[in-house]
């Protein structure tokens, strides 16, 4: 079988459990080669991947030509600084890999730049489609030349301005990436939080800087008989006083069993956190943070279309501002229509939907025929 390539960004860790999880699903004679800034975010990959570790495309390492530092950016590319030879270096790799391999297909997940120079080397791509305000023309060539377009998500949480071009090469894979959650109860047990217990926890993810904490000890006051906790990184307020109900965590291993374990989950809109938050079907107030155009707050907006959170613009500035943001989080929760939008099988749907691709691809199928579109 030819092989398939992957291009993994590695912000954050959803991109990376992604792969892994269509890695695991894909049949074990389809090589996988994954390209990444970075190996240690991946969960355990099954024999035939492979990681090829590349420069990242969007960090500077010092040794970069300042002159064409303001050379202008066409509407065309994103991040396509002129002089870095860390671009050049993972973009020479990967288009090596093309001419070597003769691959079947390249996975984009996600650079608008990587899907094009899929395209310009004649390597059919699937674009992974995240959420926001991505009609300008660097990412609309990217997903008109793509041969799918695969969306981590539900399609009850598609954006409503997707064009039906565009919708006929989606499929749709709610919860690729996620393990199942635990109980509650179990859950419970295993941190010894007591069962009867009001808990509220704060996810402070992972693809960015973090909720501050000045804000999460205003809660913590607000809702004083219940326990607050906090996961990830917290940005640290000079002025932030902070009640005793309130505990910090940082970073932890056990994020599943924390956000099964509680009765109200403050979070941001980042992929994984929201596909867990739906699987244990627990009482949810999103609150989107700034991501590259808009992503998080077209996210936040699909939620609260689809009934799932109560979205907020920001973390709430005032006592009663919490309590009435927690009210209504609690009043609107709906724990079966949250989890229905999680498939359990998304990563064998998805790589059956791949194969599929594959096969009709090479085998001659007229190209408006090629997509495939599935829950």
């Amino acid at each position: 079988m030819r092989p398939l390539g992957y291009f993994v960004h590695h912000q954050g860790r959803g991109h990376a459990e992604r792969c892994a999880a269509l890695a695991h699903a894909l049949p074990p004679t389809r090589e996988l080669m994954i390209f990444c800034a970075r190996d240690d975010i991946f969960p355990a990959l099954p024999d035939h991947a492979r990681i090829v570790t590349i420069p990242s495309l969007f960090e500077a390492s010092g040794v970069e030509a300042q002159g064409l530092a303001d050379l202008d950016t066409p509407d065309t590319l994103h991040c396509a600084p002129v002089g870095w030879p860390g671009i050049r270096e993972a973009m020479g790799t990967i288009a090596h890999w093309f001419r070597e391999a003769d691959p079947a297909l390249m996975i984009c997940d996600v650079s608008a730049e990587i899907a094009q120079l899929s395209r310009i080397c004649s390597v059919p791509h699937v674009k992974v489609l995240q959420h926001g305000d991505r009609s300008d023309p660097g990412h609309v060539a990217a997903y008109r030349g793509a041969l799918g377009l695969l969306a981590p998500f539900h399609r009850d949480l598609a954006q409503p301005g997707w064009p039906g071009w565009m919708r006929d090469k989606i499929h749709f894979a709610g919860g690729l990436g996620i393990a199942p959650m635990p109980d509650r109860a179990a859950a419970r047990a295993r941190l010894g939080l007591p069962p009867e217990a009001r808990i509220a926890l704060v996810v402070s993810g992972g693809g960015g800087s973090g909720f501050a904490q000045a804000p999460i000890g205003v809660a913590a006051r607000a809702l004083s008989d219940w326990q607050w906790h906090t996961i990830g990184h917290v940005e640290r307020d000079w002025h932030a006083t902070e009640p005793g109900n309130l505990t910090h965590h940082g970073w932890v291993e056990d994020a599943a069993d924390r956000i099964a374990a509680a009765d109200l989950v403050v979070a941001s809109t980042g992929n994984t956190t929201c596909h867990q938050i739906m699987a244990a079907g627990v009482p949810w107030i999103a609150v989107p943070e700034w991501r590259y155009f808009d992503e998080q707050h077209e996210k936040a907006r699909a939620l609260s279309r689809a009934g799932i959170a109560h979205a907020v613009p920001h973390l709430p500035t005032s006592a009663h501002g919490w309590r009435a943001a927690a009210q209504t989080a609690l009043e609107s929760h709906d724990a079966a229509r949250m989890r229905a939008l999680i498939d359990p099988d998304a990563a064998r749907h998805a790589a059956d939907w791949l194969e599929d691709l594959i096969a009709r691809a090479w085998e001659g199928a007229p190209a408006g025929h090629l997509a495939l579109v599935a829950e």
